[in-house]
Order: C-alpha cells, then structure tokens, then sequence
C-alpha cells in the first residue's frame, strides 16, 4: 500500500440515490435525478431480458458516477473492497507484504518486507504489479488496487509482475499476516556526531507515538541531530501528520484545511517538542505525498527543518470516508489543505502540484545496492549544524 495512500478518506452510502443520506444525495443528485435512477434500474430489473443483481448495477454505477469527476483521489468501494480497504490505517494487515505506489500500468513495487509472500515469490523494489488474479490494474486508484492484493491469510492471490520492460509474468501467492515496521530507526555517524535516522513508512494509527519512542532512545544515546525519513510515505492519517510534527515544533499552525462545504480548519501544534536546538532534516523523494507532505512543508514553513531529497508528489486536496448503507464507500475529495504559511501543494485542484521543493537536492542511485545516497547527504546537512 503507498500505503501509502489517504489523507484523510472516504464516504459510505448504499441503496438507491433516493434512499441515501441527505449529504450524499445533495452532493451526488437531486431528488429529480434521484427518482429517475430509480426509475431507471427499475425498467431494467422489470425488463432485461435476464435477470440481474441489483447490487451489482447499483456499485457500477456509482463506480461510474464518481469516476466522472475526473478526480484521480477520490474512488466508490464495494461492500467487499472496502472492507479490505479499511486495513490500510492499521499497522498490520492480511496481504502479500509490499509497500507500492500508484503508476500509469497499475502498481511499482516500493518496497518489499523480509520473509513476506511477495519476498519469497521472488517480487523486487521496482516491479510493476499490473494485474491481480486477471484483471488489469490499470486505471484504478491506489487504495481500489491494493483492496484487490490484500485479502485473508491463507488465501491465494495471482499477480501480474512486470521487472523493467519486460513481459509480465504470472506469480501466484498465498497471502499472510503481515506485521508493517511503522518505524525503523538507526544511529548514523559523520565528522564524529551522532545523528538519529528515523524512517517512517506511513500515518497509520499510533504512528506519532513509535515514531517519538524512537527520537527519544536515540537522543538518550547521545544523538546530536535528527533525519526525518519520509521517503516512499504516500501519506495516511491527517491528525497523525499533526502529532508527529509536533515532536518537532511546540505551538502554533501545522496546516489549515478548506472546502466548498467545508468550513476553515486550523490544525495547531499539541506541545511537548524535543529540544528546539536539535538541528532537523527532513528526507523527502517523488513518492512523499499527502501527510507526508504536511509534515515536511509544516517544518519548512516554520524554520524548524530543512527538507533534502527531490520534489515531493504534489498532493494538496484531502478525502472523506463515510459508510453507505449498503457496506460499501465513497471516498471523495472534500477540500484542500494549506501549509503555515498558505502553499496549496497540488496547485489548487486534483492534479499533481508542485509539491514540497527541497533546499538540498539529493537522489538515490537506483544502480548501486544500497540506493542511500540521498541518506548520506541528509545525514551531512543535519550534522553540519550541530553547535
């Protein structure tokens, strides 16, 4: 999962338009149009020359309906995908073991955990998935994709697997539990000071708390600086991006959000900082999206980081997950938000923006076995400003 991939997520509905909720109906029809649906898919029960399954109709048509916004982020699960979706917040999941982010074929590989399914059938960093048990990936969102991937342990699953350009090959695997390293941490040493390098792979819940655990044992051990490494973080939770940027800044303004039924929301600082003094790096690539994205503009914003790495995704819109009465979900953009001091980094709309520009420039070198470049220049510029 890009998983990386919600900001904030989704909204249930279910039934007939006449029969949803009055915040989804004014949003999706009126009652004019919601009484035409119904006429409609009854001339077809009534009518087609088959029977058919109502359900079925109903989740192709707001499949349908939403994909007509022409909004890359926003997506209607079925009873079923949204049920599997709903995991992408937890720290642990029912899958095949694989961080991935959205690409034109379908899915890239990001990356891959030790002893997992995709790790024993042979899948790499930098494969693309393009179908999961004969249906294309492509076209579908991040989060739709993944629902399709993760399922019970136990279970098998057939993916698509394409290394570079070429053909894709079919691998079948038996899906497991799979425990995801939230937080991986590590001291680092350069010109004799100590720096903390702690990686965070997603906002999911509870993050903010590993990820201060983490901080405060390699301070305790005597380091002098912190990396922020969020590199391959396509986002999660809103309130998790507020509290992890509040282990580095005390008070004052994360990030405000804005929507055309949304009213203003001013996200503050909860206290309780490290040590101010404490230089920061925040380390950043192409796939840093989302919450990502508030963290490091947050403490771009307020003086507290510098960012290194390359350009981040450019998301600056947020989604709204809520249950339809039908098990299934609509999850929707409802708004924008806005660094501290007022950058919208997806340029105002649905598209990719210009995201977080780093102050130092640094990329991994996909050809060398450990792909750390862009670590070691963050490592470098934090411990340079050690007093």
């Amino acid at each position: 999962m890009l998983l990386p991939v919600l900001l904030v997520t989704g909204i249930w509905l279910g039934g007939h338009p006449g029969n949803l909720p009055g915040f989804a109906r004014d949003a999706l029809v009126d009652d004019s149009q919601g009484r035409l649906y119904d006429e409609a898919l009854d001339a077809i029960a009534n009518n087609y020359y088959r029977p058919i399954d109502r359900s079925k109709v109903l989740d192709a048509g707001l499949t349908a309906g939403v994909k007509s916004l022409d909004d890359r982020f926003s997506a209607y699960f079925d009873p079923k995908t949204y049920e599997e979706f709903q995991e992408s917040t937890e720290g642990a999941f029912e899958g095949v073991g694989m961080t991935v982010a959205e690409v034109e074929r379908g899915l890239r590989v990001l990356t891959v955990f030790e002893g997992s399914p995709a790790g024993r059938a042979g899948i790499r960093e930098g494969d693309v998935i393009t179908g999961v048990n004969g249906k294309s990936l492509a076209g579908k969102t991040a989060e739709q994709a993944t629902a399709l991937i993760k399922g019970p342990a136990g279970t098998s699953v057939t993916l698509a697997v394409a290394a570079g350009d070429a053909e894709p090959q079919t691998l079948k695997l038996r899906r497991a539990r799979v425990d995801v390293p939230v937080v991986e941490s590590e001291m680092r040493r350069w010109d004799g000071r100590k720096v903390a390098h702690v990686r965070l792979s997603s906002f999911t819940s509870g993050a903010h708390g590993e990820l201060r655990q983490a901080v405060d044992r390699l301070l305790d051990k005597g380091a002098e600086a912190v990396v922020l490494d969020l590199r391959d973080n396509g986002g999660g939770l809103l309130n998790e991006a507020v509290l992890v940027s509040s282990i580095f800044v005390g008070d004052g303004t994360i990030v405000s959000t804005d929507g055309r039924t949304r009213p203003r929301r001013v996200f503050e600082a909860t206290g309780n900082p490290i040590d101010s003094d404490i230089p920061v790096v925040v380390l950043v690539n192409g796939q840093s999206a989302s919450a990502s994205e508030i963290v490091a503009g947050a403490l771009q914003d307020r003086d507290r980081a510098q960012v290194v790495g390359t350009r981040t995704f450019g998301k600056g819109v947020f989604q709204e997950v809520r249950e339809l009465s039908n098990g299934g979900a609509l999850d929707i953009t409802v708004g924008e938000y806005f660094t501290p001091s007022g950058r919208n980094l997806g340029g105002g709309g649905v598209e990719k923006g210009s995201g977080i520009e780093p102050e130092v420039k640094a990329r991994d070198d996909e050809e060398t076995p450990k792909r750390d470049e862009a670590l070691e220049v963050a490592v470098k510029t934090v411990a340079r400003e050690v007093a």
